[in-house]
């Protein structure tokens, strides 16, 4: 196994034009994290940020991704965590074993977003003003008992 790569970050609203290599530069506004691939290849990674993605977990002084980045698409098909500003090298994969991963992220995402579409309403119905005076304690009293008179 290889040894651990330090990298540093730098959070920025825009990702720049040119990614520096060993920084990983995150976009909270824009929920993405971009760095160059960790084996030296000089491919960008692109990790968007999101419930059904990646997840930035950033401890105050460095950050982490969840879960490892598997660049099974490129030449160098690297595999390896972003854990408090180190990448960590992992296990290649099957693909029989990427294929299941990627039938699973897909299961997960349509899961999540079926929840969301029965769970929140695009429209929400406007409040009613109520109309007219509200009664006070006495007042509905003294109707109920008028009525049961």
């Amino acid at each position: 196994m290889k040894p651990a790569k330090p990298l540093t970050h730098k959070f920025v609203e825009f990702i720049p034009d040119v990614i520096e290599e060993g920084k990983v530069y995150v976009s909270i506004e824009y929920a993405t994290a971009v760095h160059k691939c960790c084996c030296g290849c000089g491919k960008e990674v692109v990790t968007p940020l999101s419930p059904t993605d990646w997840k930035l977990i950033f401890d105050g002084k460095t950050i982490s991704l969840d879960p490892s980045i598997g660049n099974w698409t490129f030449p160098c098909r690297s595999h390896y965590w972003v854990r408090n500003n180190k990448a960590l090298w992992a296990e290649d994969w099957s693909q029989s074993r990427i294929d299941a991963g990627r039938a699973s992220d897909r299961r997960a995402k349509e899961r999540y977003h079926a929840t969301r579409e029965v769970s929140e309403p695009l429209t929400k119905e406007p409040r009613q003003k109520p109309t007219g005076k509200r009664k006070g304690l006495w007042q509905k009293t003294k109707i109920w008992w008028n009525n049961g008179t």
